[in-house]
């Protein structure tokens, strides 16, 4: 078995630019001289050997917990490294496959249910439509991630050929509640008499013609070397925008745990949480209802101390699985909205009326922007971790080919009715803890996750899933943006100048969290031009929305700003400080090589 290290000096002499990679037969013990029937035979003797389900592979370190007296054998182990290329066993190729896909519910679930309900108010099966759409939609696009195509006759790719998973992104979020508050307010979304804002799928319809439009400007940019982008969006602005995202998605998460968004100061059908009519109506903030919460965050911080390492790689999934199960045994479940939903789904069950909404056009221009420059921080701590190269023209291309897949997996996300895609390397964790990078753990993860889509019920679970045991598990989970944002930040010398372009656009960012209508009666046009008026919205979308005000103001101040540099940080940092680099290393173009 190969070291981490041995791949880091010899992983570039992989081959990667076909769907299937030249030396894939040799792995399966078959040389390409065969015909096809002796083929078939050695197929069939690899799959009905011990060694091909089992391999040498110690399962009991997946499954010993983290407590003394057990983990005394396991205390100091290093589990073995398997490179992209290796032969991993087929039953730790599916038990690893199930982890990355585990690990990736949270993040799956949280932006269609935090929009679905907490945004466009759809109704239950809607809701758990969508959350099925988003499983169907990651488990495509991330197959398509791990598989890197090459396109013919250019030097560029569509994926990263890393472990690397494709997901729902969490920029939508913030300005769906922006967009869907100012729809509401204006008349467009439906309210009932007594205040209650009413379902509206014609809203999440104009996002998804809306995306459908704008999404080509981050596929343009796949095209663009990451030199170029990471000069005009340093880590300074990517930490900047997963901190303001994180911090208001820690708050939304907030509005969950006590109980629900509608209910926090609602009134009618939402004056108890999650309203009147579900099995334990309560106030907002009750401590019952914060105590539900507090179990899954409970759960998660146990798992993550004592569990073993398959429990640490699904312990958001476990914290759930906790709250589930004490909310459940309490009474505050109802099982009308999973009972009425259908055994299997696929897209286009559910459709919406595609339209365009001018006044979503500029801000979600802007969130693809920075969705194809935050994917590259992602793709690099997984090529570390994969040990391949982090240099040259190699990891050039994986992010070329990340970028572009994340804008396709956009596309074709809308087109299915789902929200937007972004790489992720929320799986890095299981890579670390399994030692195993190869991507067939990616696509057996990329099934798994289409499976869960597929079956109706299973997203109908979430959509019926008490709010405040939802809310415990998105504190953690947006946290853990925030703390990777830090961890960016951290990257970068604070000088004077970087310290100051910070100060402004996370104070613009911040502001906009603390009082986010802070913006309305400045432009506040009602003459009879509706393109006027389409405009003055999306301006008004744009500075209402924390990351997106915050980018705009942080890459104008980075690109006037002089890299001059005081006398404090020359002591500090050296004579060129002014001039230290916060970006990733140095890329080249890709090459048709």
């Amino acid at each position: 078995m190969k070291s981490f290290k041995d791949y880091k000096m010899d992983d570039k002499l992989a081959m990667e630019s076909s769907i299937i990679p030249s030396h894939e037969p040799a792995v399966l013990g078959i040389t390409s001289k065969l015909n096809v029937y002796e083929k078939a035979n050695q197929i069939s003797a690899y799959l009905t050997s011990k060694d091909a389900w089992l391999g040498d592979y110690d399962y009991w370190y997946l499954v010993t917990p983290n407590v003394t007296p057990f983990n005394r054998k396991y205390k100091e182990k290093a589990a073995p490294f398997y490179g992209l290329h290796d032969r991993v066993p087929i039953l730790l190729t599916i038990i690893l496959g199930l982890q990355h896909a585990l690990i990736m519910i949270g993040s799956i679930v949280s932006p269609p249910l935090a929009i679905a309900s907490g945004a466009f108010h759809l109704a239950p099966a809607q809701i758990s439509y969508l959350v099925s759409a988003a499983f169907i939609t990651t488990g495509i696009a991330t197959a398509v991630q791990v598989t890197r195509l090459h396109i013919s006759g250019t030097p560029f790719y569509v994926g990263t050929g890393l472990l690397s998973v494709v997901g729902p992104t969490f920029d939508i979020i913030p300005i769906a509640f922006s967009y869907t508050r100012m729809r509401y307010n204006d008349g467009t979304c439906p309210t009932a008499e007594d205040g209650t804002q009413l379902p509206c799928p014609e809203a999440w319809g104009a996002f998804l013609g809306t995306m459908l439009c704008t999404v080509f400007i981050q596929i343009a940019m796949s095209l663009v070397p990451p030199r170029l982008l990471n000069k005009i969006f340093p880590k300074m602005i990517t930490g900047t925008l997963l901190v303001l995202v994180g911090v208001f998605l820690v708050s939304s998460g907030m509005q969950n745990w006590g109980g629900s968004f509608n209910c926090n100061g609602g009134e009618g059908f939402y004056a108890l949480c999650p309203d009147v009519a579900a099995a334990k109506p309560l106030p907002w903030g009750d401590p019952k209802l914060i105590g539900l919460g507090f179990s899954v965050f409970f759960s998660i911080v146990v798992v993550e101390q004592f569990g073993s390492p398959i429990m640490k790689s699904a312990s958001v999934l476990i914290g759930l699985a906790v709250g589930c199960a004490i909310s459940g045994a309490t009474g505050y479940w109802s099982r009308e909205n999973i009972d009425s939903a259908p055994v299997v789904t696929f897209l286009w069950v559910q459709t919406f009326k595609l339209s365009v909404d001018g006044a979503l056009v500029l801000p979600l221009l802007i969130m693809f922007i920075c969705q194809g420059v935050s994917c590259m921080p992602d793709i690099l701590a997984t090529a570390e971790i994969s040990g391949v190269e982090v240099e040259g023209t190699e990891f050039n291309s994986r992010i070329q080919g990340g970028i572009l897949c994340d804008g396709l997996g956009s596309l074709f996300s809308a087109l299915g009715t789902a929200g937007p895609m972004v790489s992720q390397a929320g799986n890095n964790g299981v890579i670390v803890l399994t030692g195993c990078a190869s991507r067939r753990a990616g696509w057996a993860a990329s099934v798994f996750l289409i499976l869960m889509g597929f079956f109706a019920k299973f997203g109908a679970v979430f959509s019926a899933m008490p709010p405040s045991v939802l809310g415990g598990m998105q504190v953690f989970l947006y946290s853990t943006i925030v703390v990777a944002g830090i961890r960016i930040l951290g990257m970068i010398q604070f000088t004077r100048r970087n310290r100051f372009i910070l100060t402004i656009a996370l104070g613009f960012g911040l502001m906009d969290i603390v009082s986010p209508t802070w913006f309305n009666q400045i432009l506040d046009y009602s003459g009879p031009n509706v393109h006027l008026k389409g405009f003055e919205q999306g301006l008004n979308l744009i500075v209402e929305t924390p990351f997106i005000l915050a980018a705009v103001v942080g890459v104008f101040l980075n690109l006037v700003f002089p890299n001059d540099r005081s006398e404090m940080d020359e002591m500090l940092f050296g004579a060129h400080s002014g001039g230290v680099p916060t970006s990733l290393p140095h890329v080249e173009t890709p090459s048709r090589n």
